[in-house]
């Protein structure tokens, strides 16, 4: 928006939401398409979001018009060019073979589409108010009477009164949800801030309910085992079961699977009808589908607000961890090159629901690393949609200082936030580990395997499950730069390590932890 209004943008290109809610300065509209995705099919757009679009043209106190530009579809432009070329030649035109209209992703338009959006007359405007979990803990926290700022929001809206009344029966429900899972708590008297309601002093101070089934992951959470190996992983996965699907991701992890199995299939002479059988049962990972699915559904019979949803279960940031990839690494691995942005508003989502909506009488200092250590993957990608989170978080008196940081130019410096780039060493150490054992000869060079050769013959590939990441294992010296990956044996004697450093410069310029490995020896 600072841009175009500086006059610094010639061209802008977008989706409809450019015409809602930003201030720029456009002279001319140019729809590509007269059709649009809206997240369940791809249709015309209404005559409220063509005014919508098209009203940007002209720049207000500058012109005293717009102009607004439709192109036809693509394939009626081609057809068009093709029957120019053959109007000369009669022997083109016998041969002309038109493009047809694309079969997915697209709805009809023509030149009577575009009148029709000209001088229709808008739709009328319907409300989307809805009631959530986070709305109502957001406004029976406020200072004041919560529960009478709640009683007037139910009643002071656009909803028809049916709907008015089904809202404050899903309040009262979500309340009562609340309350038995010790989230809020009710008061004998009012409080300092004149509240008889309130957000249980015991969770932190940033404590949240993000998704609409953040009251299940906590109810979740506080039947997992912590003394568990496992237990972080399994926490993250809650989490991300909670989070809606980045739908791109899993189709590139379900068609991975796929064609590993039908290698394998292959390989062992499977039948075709068989092998086509098998593929189609093929999914992306879900960690603890059986149980989340078990559990959900006796949450759902305590707390029948939630009938309208259910867990997804899914392994996006489990998987990056897991195999300690980064996140250029998980990109190039599924193919995901035109998809990042997808990838990073999720896992941007399942770091903000581990710091807001996890406890801190739930969390171990394993689930403390996982947290750091995905906030400092995500940064090191892109740090603008945390730093704007934890702007809100601030409030209003960070303004200035927050302005000032989102105008500094250059990369995030990854390496100063101690915490994160310590995690995202770990995570880089271990992947030495994982690579060893799979083999992988263009993660670690040929010397490594050479060297490891002795631990392998006698213990074998070493182990890679949450009890070989343990911190005991791993050690970093931020002064030397020095890292300390133990390898396991069946004893856990600790007896061979692989030792490296970390290349500075290097995690600065890529904004994740570069790690040179200098040796795989016996201590």
């Amino acid at each position: 928006e600072r841009l175009a209004q500086a006059g610094l943008l010639r061209v802008i290109c977008g989706t409809d939401t450019l015409g809602v809610g930003v201030n720029i300065p456009i002279r001319t509209v140019l729809f590509a398409r007269l059709c649009k995705y809206d997240g369940s099919t791809t249709r015309v757009l209404d005559v409220r979001e063509f005014h919508q679009i098209a009203g940007r043209a002209g720049r207000k106190g500058f012109d005293t018009e717009g102009s607004v530009w439709v192109q036809a579809p693509e394939h009626v432009v081609e057809n068009r060019r093709l029957e120019e070329r053959a109007a000369t030649d009669p022997s083109r035109r016998r041969k002309l073979v038109r493009r047809k209209a694309p079969e997915h992703g697209y709805a009809p338009w023509n030149e009577d589409t575009m009148q029709r959006l000209l001088v229709g007359r808008p739709e009328p405007l319907r409300s989307r108010f809805e009631v959530t979990p986070t709305m109502v803990l957001e406004v029976l926290d406020r200072p004041g009477d919560g529960c009478a700022a709640l009683r007037a929001l139910l009643r002071d809206n656009h909803e028809p009164r049916d709907r008015q009344r089904l809202h404050a029966r899903r309040a009262i429900a979500i309340f009562r949800s609340l309350r038995d899972e010790s989230i809020i708590e009710i008061l004998d008297h009012e409080d300092d801030l004149g509240r008889r309601v309130r957000v249980n002093t015991d969770l932190q101070a940033e404590f949240r309910l993000n998704q609409p089934l953040s009251p299940f992951v906590v109810s979740m959470i506080e039947s997992l085992d912590p003394e568990t190996p496992e237990y972080a992983l399994d926490v993250l996965s809650v989490v991300e079961s909670s989070i809606d699907n980045p739908q791109v991701v899993l189709r590139a992890q379900q068609q991975r699977a796929r064609d590993e199995l039908y290698g394998r299939l292959r390989a062992e002479g499977v039948e075709y009808e068989e092998r086509q059988r098998l593929l189609a049962e093929v999914t992306w990972p879900k960690p603890l589908e059986g149980l989340l699915y078990d559990r959900f559904g006796a949450f759902r019979r305590r707390h029948p607000w939630v009938a309208g949803d259910t867990v997804r279960p899914k392994s996006v940031a489990r998987a990056l961890r897991e195999r300690s990839l980064t996140f250029g690494d998980f990109v190039v691995d599924l193919g995901l090159r035109r998809s990042e942005g997808v990838l990073l508003r999720y896992l941007t989502e399942v770091y903000r629901a581990l710091v807001q909506t996890v406890p801190d009488n739930f969390r171990t200092e394993e689930l403390d690393d996982l947290t750091d250590w995905l906030g400092a993957l995500v940064r090191g990608v892109d740090s603008s949609l945390l730093d704007e989170w934890e702007r809100l978080l601030g409030g209003e008196g960070r303004r200035a200082a927050d302005t000032a940081t989102a105008e500094r130019s250059g990369p995030v410096d990854v390496v100063a936030d101690r915490r994160g780039f310590r995690a995202l060493v770990r995570s880089a150490a271990f992947g030495w580990v994982i690579a060893l054992t799979r083999g992988d000869r263009e993660r670690l060079p040929a010397w490594a395997f050479d060297a490891a050769a002795p631990y392998l013959a006698e213990f074998g590939p070493p182990p890679t499950d949450p009890g070989a990441r343990g911190p005991a294992w791993f050690d970093f010296d931020e002064s030397t730069g020095a890292v300390l990956q133990i390898l396991l044996d069946p004893d856990e004697s600790g007896a061979w390590c692989l030792r490296g450093h970390v290349d500075v410069d290097a995690s600065r310029a890529s904004g994740t932890a570069v790690l040179v490995l200098d040796a795989v020896e016996e201590r």
